[in-house]
């Protein structure tokens, strides 16, 4: 049965402008591909369900899954500041935590959960964003996630755009992914003078309030730590105002380690691996084949822990959209076999030469007749 998210995304899209985006025809060898990739991963997606009757309760886990990330992050934080656990044990454990909410905003996105109960549902996305302050609203988001699957890697994919997709590996784009707001504010004059205002309104829409929050204060706490910082250097004391002092800085420290660090260590670590799984540019359109490689090399089972293995399941969700995450996750190794089969790439470590396009024609003046393999 296809999902309601199914059925949005085969509603025809709109460009910012207003027109209809044109649609390219994918070559019929990926056509073919796609139809098998597709028909292995339902298969095993019902074998899996047939096999393990709870998955039924896909409502139920989806809530449990919710409740144990939530609270095992209010658990961490508790054992920090009770002086159990130290800082450094502390950020990275409530940062895998953290990771489940992405995955389950994600699914909810596309009604996977409560689909006919809005307010368990809308519940649940509110949850979610709470859980991790520095994302946008989700509820503006599935706009943005809707048309990505529809339109993956074109200029039109504000989504994975927003989170450095396509831009050439320059230490900049490491500090972009780390710091949205950073990466908002360098793009914006890259929007045509007549958009701009409506990208800017539709920005502070979807930041406010918990991201406006978030990042006014994770830049507050930023700038007062750099000015301390050169001030201890030359010698200097700062005159800060009164409310500034020992009590309000040890707040904002221990904010820092409950919220600040874990949340901008999971936010790096999903937007490191998304916007390099996914290519850019110089791809088919609806080309699912195209749209993303496979990321489960060793090297990236570091930014894996903050981001639940998305680099080995994402792709699979461009071919099926129906399975959440935990039946993604169960069936990779099956989507795996076939996918490799039909083309999909697997620990394309080019992309980063090649600022996430597919080929190198772009840059063949440089590097004549480069292609990924």
């Amino acid at each position: 049965m296809s999902s309601l998210s199914e059925k949005l995304m085969s509603q025809p899209a709109k460009a910012e402008g207003g027109s209809r985006i044109k649609q390219n025809s994918i070559n019929v060898q990926d056509q073919k591909r796609i139809a098998a990739i597709k028909t292995a991963v339902l298969a095993e997606g019902d074998r899996i369900r047939a096999k393990y009757p709870i998955l039924q309760h896909q409502d139920a886990i989806g809530m449990a899954i919710l409740l144990f990330s939530m609270a095992g992050a209010a658990l961490t934080g508790w054992a920090y500041l009770e002086g159990m656990l130290a800082w450094y044990v502390t950020i990275p454990v409530i940062a895998i935590f953290l990771s489940f909410t992405h995955e389950l905003e994600h699914d909810l996105i596309h009604y996977m959960y409560f689909r006919k109960n809005k307010l368990m549902h809308n519940l649940m996305m509110a949850l979610v964003w709470v859980a991790r302050p520095s994302t946008v609203n989700p509820w503006l988001r599935r706009h943005l996630h809707l048309h990505h699957h529809k339109h993956s890697g074109t200029e039109t994919d504000l989504e994975e755009r927003a989170i450095t997709n396509g831009e050439r590996f320059t230490p900049l784009r490491l500090l972009m992914m780390l710091d949205l707001e950073l990466s908002v504010a360098l793009r914006i004059f890259q929007i045509p003078a007549k958009y701009r205002l409506k990208a800017i309104m539709r920005g502070a829409a979807g930041n406010f309030p918990l991201a406006s929050a978030f990042w006014i204060s994770f830049h507050a706490y930023v700038a007062y730590s750099a000015i301390e910082a050169a001030a201890w250097a030359v010698g200097y004391s700062v005159p800060w105002p009164a409310f500034v002092n020992a009590e309000s800085v040890a707040i904002a420290n221990t904010v820092a380690v409950l919220i600040f660090a874990p949340n901008l260590l999971r936010s790096f670590s999903i937007n490191f691996i998304s916007s390099n799984m996914h290519y850019f540019g110089d791809i088919e359109d609806g080309n699912f084949v195209q749209q993303c490689q496979v990321l489960n090399s060793k090297w990236f089972i570091i930014p894996h822990l903050f981001c639940f293995n998305f680099g080995s399941t994402h792709g699979i969700h461009h071919f099926v959209v129906r399975d959440p995450f935990y039946i993604r996750q169960m069936t990779a190794k099956k989507a795996h076999e076939v996918m490799r089969a039909n083309g999909v790439r697997f620990n394309d470590l080019g992309t980063f030469k090649r600022a996430n396009r597919w080929t190198m024609k772009e840059q063949a003046s440089k590097e004549h007749g480069y292609q990924a393999a």
